[in-house]
């Protein structure tokens, strides 16, 4: 598998950078998942960045487990999803309760369920039991997607290209680099590697780091689709004084 993705990308590709003058706000906020996971954030923090996210029209806010159905009832009506994490953050949940934690999560009202692969697993080789683990939540999400989190500060390139196509194998919507609460978060070397190792079906989202707007805009001339974010209003606002 590892040489055969060695010679189909042996050759280094073209890319040009992204500027502000290259992508509209909606591009930009479209391309945000506002994250509200850090374990101390209150009731109070929690609604104050559901209001942000739908003031600045996000995609989606990513919430802690239990703040799905509050997240729901405060973004009724507003565009933006409401996304949760499965296995969260180390991913050594057994298989059982992360189908549990995507069944619950999506009948509180998730649509966007971000999951953590079996870390030691894939770093063991056993394959069919990473891919059982996706295949498992992807099942019972339903209608909703699957962003599957590698968490690659903790994997070497052969680890993060199987990883990726177990993902896809398994049906996921998204491959995604990071929790944000590993060593390490998303480098463009890795979101080069994870683009070019999916099909164009699955789509790649950073995560960890991302803290300004030419952060946002250099991850998206690599091909990403998605990013996790906290530093939501300072990009937003970044792209629109450079825009006035």
């Amino acid at each position: 598998m590892w040489d055969h993705y060695r010679m189909e990308t042996a050759q280094p590709q073209a890319e040009s950078a992204m500027t502000v003058a290259d992508v509209s706000y909606e591009d930009l906020a479209g391309a945000i998942d506002h994250s509200l996971l850090r374990p101390e954030l209150t009731r109070d923090e929690v609604i104050a960045g559901c209001r942000l996210a739908a003031n600045y029209q996000v995609t989606s806010v990513c919430v802690r487990p239990a703040d799905v159905a509050l997240a729901g009832s405060l973004l009724e009506g507003s565009g933006v999803a409401v996304g949760t994490v499965v296995g969260f953050p180390h991913g050594s949940h057994t298989t059982s309760t992360k189908r549990f934690e995507a069944e619950v999560a999506v009948a509180e009202g998730a649509s966007e369920l971000d999951m953590v692969i079996n870390i030691g697993a894939l770093r063991s080789g056993d394959d069919a039991l990473v891919a059982s683990d996706i295949r498992a939540v992807v099942g019972a999400s339903g209608s909703a997607l699957v962003k599957v989190i590698l968490e690659n500060a903790y994997l070497d390139d052969e680890q993060k290209v199987r990883g990726c196509l177990l993902a896809e194998s398994a049906g996921a919507d998204y491959v995604k680099t990071s929790t944000g609460f590993a060593p390490g978060g998303a480098t463009i070397a890795d979101l080069k590697l994870m683009r070019t190792t999916v099909s164009p079906a699955v789509k790649v989202k950073a995560a960890g780091g991302i803290r300004s707007l030419d952060g946002l805009l250099e991850v998206l001339s690599v091909g990403v689709s998605r990013v996790g974010a906290t530093q939501t209003a300072a990009i937003l606002d970044d792209y629109r004084d450079r825009t006035r």
